[in-house]
Order: C-alpha cells, then sequence, then structure tokens
C-alpha cells in the first residue's frame, strides 16, 4: 500500500542562483503541509570546480586555493542577495569551505579525497536552500544524507546498504508529519562514518533511495527541460517530449547514457512501483512525463550521445581464438576497476570495447590486459546510440563519418565516431 510521502528532487541547475532558489519557493509552497522530503544537488556547475581543484591539488599546482576562493565567492554572491549580512548562514558556509581546505592536508588516497572535497558542494547548497525556506516560513528540517543513505566504503561508486539505509530513513517518519525535509543527494556515509559519493550525477538515486524506503506516493525529478525528451534539444531540432515511459524503456534510456535520468534511479523505483516525475522547472504547469509500469507503442526514435569515450581493443598474441577464459582475464579487469562496458564486439582473435574515459583508470587497465594481450585503444570517441530506430535514423546515423565501430541489433543502433 502507497503511503503519502512524495520526494522532490532539485538539480544543480535548479539551485544555480537566487532566482533559481526563489523558484525551488515557489514550486514548494502548495506542498509545505505534505509529507515531503526536497533533495538538492551542488549549485550550478559547483561538482565541476570541485573536481578541478582535487585535481589541481593532487598534480601540485598552485592555482587551486585561488579556484576554491573563486567558488566561494560565487556562492557567497548568491547569499548576498538571499540573506541579510549577519544571518547564520555566512558562518555555516564559512565552516564547509575551511572543511574543505582541511580535508586536502589529510593527504588521503585519490578516490577517497575526491569524495570527502567534492561531496562538500552538496553539502553548502543544501544548507543555502534550507536557510532559505527557514527565512520564507517554510517548516523545515535539514538532514545529513551521509547518515541516512548507508553504503560500503567504494569510494566515487559508493554502493548502498539497503537494510541499514531503509531502517534510517524510517526513522524519520515522525519528523515528516509536521516538517518538510531537506537534504543533499549525490552522497552517503560509510560504516566509518566517512562520506562517500553515489557516482557521478547520482543525486537521482538518491532522490530514488528515499522514495523507496518511504515506498513513496511518487518522486519528481525537476529539470531544465519540458520532460524526458527522445532527443538533447541542444544538439537536434525538433526533439519531443514523452507523455509516459514504461520503467524497462527509461532504465534502458539509461544505461544508454541519457543524461536526464541517472542509470540507478529507475530499479528501486520500479521494485516498488513508485512513479517517477520528470517536469519543467522553470514552467511547472507543463504536464511533463511520468515513467511508470505501463505499455507504451510506438515510441520514436531515442538518440543518446556519450562524449569522451575509449574504444579498447584486446587481440590475441598466439592466433588462437577468443575464447571464454580470455573473455572472463578481461571482464575480472573491468570489474576490479570498476568500469562499465558501454558497447562490446568481438571478431575471431580481437575482442573491442567502449568505457567513459578515466584516465587513471583506463590506464591502469590497459596496463593490465597489456600482459596478455595485443591492446590497441583510442580516445576522445563519441558514442552515439539510437533506440527504436526507423529507416530514417538508421540511415543517418550509420553513415556519419569518422565511424570506428558500428552495432546494430533489432531495436538498437549504436556507432562510435570520431566527431
Amino acid at each position: 500500500m502507497k503511503s503519502d510521502y512524495t520526494v522532490f528532487k532539485f538539480g544543480g541547475a535548479s539551485v544555480r542562483n537566487a532566482a533559481a532558489i526563489r523558484q525551488v519557493a515557489r514550486i514548494v509552497e502548495p506542498h509545505k503541509k505534505e509529507r515531503l522530503v526536497l533533495i538538492v544537488s551542488a549549485m550550478g556547475k559547483t561538482t565541476n570546480a570541485l573536481e578541478k581543484i582535487v585535481s589541481l591539488f593532487l598534480d601540485g599546482k598552485e592555482e587551486y586555493p585561488l579556484a576554491l576562493h573563486e567558488l566561494r565567492g560565487y556562492h557567497e554572491e548568491v547569499m548576498r542577495d538571499l540573506f541579510q549580512a549577519d544571518h547564520r548562514i555566512w558562518a555555516i558556509v564559512d565552516r564547509e569551505f575551511n572543511e574543505i581546505k582541511s580535508r586536502m592536508k589529510h593527504g588521503s588516497p585519490k578516490d577517497q579525497l575526491y569524495d570527502q572535497v567534492v561531496s562538500r558542494g552538496e553539502m553548502v547548497s543544501s544548507y543555502i536552500v534550507a536557510e532559505f525556506l527557514a527565512t520564507a516560513g517554510f517548516p523545515i528540517a535539514w538532514i545529513d544524507a551521509t547518515q541516512y543513505v548507508r553504503t560500503d566504503d567504494t569510494f566515487r561508486e559508493g554502493k548502498v546498504n539497503w537494510d541499514e539505509t531503509e531502517e534510517r530513513i524510517l526513522q524519520l517518519k515522525p519528523t515528516l508529519e509536521n516538517q518538510l525535509i531537506l537534504t543533499q543527494g549525490f552522497i552517503g556515509g560509510n560504516p566509518d562514518n566517512q562520506t562517500t559519493t553515489l557516482g557521478r550525477e547520482g543525486s537521482d538515486f538518491s532522490a530514488a533511495i528515499f522514495g523507496s524506503c518511504l515506498n513513496a506516493a511518487s518522486v519528481t525529478i525537476w529539470k531544465d527541460v519540458p520532460g524526458v525528451m527522445n532527443a538533447d534539444p541542444k544538439r537536434i531540432k525538433g526533439a519531443i517530449s514523452f507523455q509516459e515511459l514504461p520503467f524497462r524503456e527509461a532504465a534502458e534510456m539509461a544505461y544508454y547514457g541519457a543524461s536526464v535520468i541517472h542509470p540507478k534511479t529507475i530499479k528501486p523505483l520500479a521494485n516498488r512501483n513508485i512513479p517517477l516525475w520528470v517536469k519543467s522547472f522553470d514552467n511547472p504547469n507543463l504536464p511533463g512525463t511520468i515513467i511508470h509500469e505501463a505499455k507504451v507503442k510506438r515510441l520514436p526514435p531515442l538518440i543518446v550521445f556519450k562524449e569522451n569515450q575509449c574504444l579498447i581493443s584486446c587481440g590475441v598474441t598466439d592466433y588462437s581464438f577468443i575464447n571464454e577464459m580470455q573473455l572472463s582475464t578481461i571482464f575480472h579487469a573491468l570489474s576490479e576497476l570498476n568500469l562499465k562496458i558501454n558497447v562490446m564486439q568481438n571478431s575471431a582473435i580481437t575482442f573491442s570495447f567502449c568505457v567513459d574515459f578515466r584516465e587513471d583508470k583506463v590506464l591502469l587497465l590497459i596496463d593490465k590486459l597489456a600482459q596478455q594481450f595485443e591492446v590497441l585503444y583510442n580516445t576522445g570517441l563519441t558514442l552515439i546510440t539510437v533506440k527504436n530506430y526507423d529507416e530514417k535514423t538508421y540511415e543517418e546515423y550509420s553513415n556519419l563519418p569518422g565511424i570506428v565501430l558500428e552495432q546494430a541489433s533489432r531495436s538498437t543502433l549504436q556507432v562510435l565516431t570520431q566527431r
């Protein structure tokens, strides 16, 4: 039986400046007396900025303090528009940026340091939004997501401990009787109470975690698009919004890289038959897209672009055929480094596959595989997936210049290009 709890998630674009945060308040206003959990991402491009700061620090570059100062200035500019000079938010944000400096002095391993630093973007954003809503008269309870979303110690891709997470989230029910809860996306906490992140763009997944554990009536993701679209409107003119999508179709879209939904979002909601809404942040009155258990006939072609791809080809060195033992070696190496294959293809003596180019991990992978195979690789590629292709889209995308790999099934065409 469904509860009357609901979850709203606001991404970085939805909290990028003072005007956007005021729009959050307008969207939440009609729901302020409901049992509602609000999840926010880091503001604007803060996650990218923090990633750059970590990279500069690890590379020994002297520019990282300046980059951190500029990021702090960006947040302070938003705060000046929203708060009085004596509001307590100034001390809170000051503490958070000092925490970033402190974390960078600890000398943690790379992925662990990444999570401790990059996660602060969500913390700062959630404090600012919560304090603004409280000042505007909303009944807000701020909570630390790391104490509720519990994971293992896989930094940068924390695996959720669902039993512990659900037990903790259910403890929030009494609070939701008379307050809205506001918390962070993207982050969790491991058994040592260190912060972990759930994978890039993981705030959608956080919304699904809270929604699933509360057996919510619905989860809504507020985006800068009118709903789930069949292509990126910035790339393809005439992209259209779906009115509804089956869970299975949405899961495949996310797997192939459609940025509107994080790949891990669908499963926990589908398992409990909780509808997921994707709605327009700028125009909340638009109907948006509902993702639920449904059958929808004749879906239009879905076109997904995934950039920064690396094609790796492993060839046998003794002219034997690629066999199950050799495939096992390749997949084991991928699993050890937590790398996911986006498309794969084999011939008699070569196995080729495409992964996101996370340079440090991919170069480690190539070194491992080179001990047994002749390894060739190409970077700077774009993977284009056309799901539910028709004759027109098949002709268009299978004839693009610079294709280095092409694969088609009954319903899906994938091409890897140098464009």
